[in-house]
């Protein structure tokens, strides 16, 4: 199989494509970022608003 050919996502953090790995066989429809950074940020985009006030 090529890579290609490859089921893709978008990472929830990022949003940058990544791809199927053969470590996600059994829980490839859970899988929500592509990297652990991604996975250890996940608070912060939502915290971090540019242009949102805060008093």
């Amino acid at each position: 199989m090529k890579k290609s050919d490859l089921p893709q996502k978008t990472c929830a953090v990022c949003g940058r494509p990544f791809t199927w790995r053969k470590k996600w066989k059994d829980v490839w429809d859970e899988v929500r970022y592509c990297s652990e950074r991604c996975r250890n940020d996940r608070g912060k985009t939502m915290k971090a608003k540019p242009g949102a006030s805060q008093s």
